[in-house]
């Protein structure tokens, strides 16, 4: 007998890519601090700690992490690229941010890529 098995959704990621970004602007954490502050408070997102960061030495990039209580906010930066890569996976639904808009002001970028995945599968199969 074959059963249509419902597909379930778990959440939405946003995978964002910003590149020709101000190589200072990818190396200052107050830059960045200010970005996760600000997406979590507008989207009415809720810490579960205190976010993480890691600045690497010399003329490096910034690594950061804020684990949500629905889910993370992560960025990578590479100011040697111009580039950051920033991730936001939300398990409940949330309206869109301003990503494009925003990382052009506040990190100089000259482009902005946002990918936007609906995250889940299917609901296991029963046995019997």
């Amino acid at each position: 007998m074959n059963h249509a098995v419902p597909k379930i959704t778990v959440g939405t990621e946003w995978v964002i890519d910003a590149i020709g970004c101000a190589p200072l602007a990818l190396m200052s954490e107050e830059v960045l601090r200010r970005l996760f502050e600000d997406v979590v408070r507008e989207l009415d997102l809720t810490p579960a700690a205190p976010a993480l960061w890691k600045v690497f030495p010399g003329e490096a990039g910034i690594t950061g992490l804020w684990m949500l209580q629905e889910s993370h906010l992560t960025v990578h930066t590479f100011p040697e690229h111009a580039a950051a890569a920033i991730n936001l996976y939300c398990c409940a639904e949330r309206r869109a941010w301003a990503w494009e808009a925003e990382l052009i002001r506040r990190l100089g970028a000259t482009a902005v890529s946002v990918r936007v995945l609906a995250r889940g599968g299917r609901a296991p199969e029963r046995a019997g």
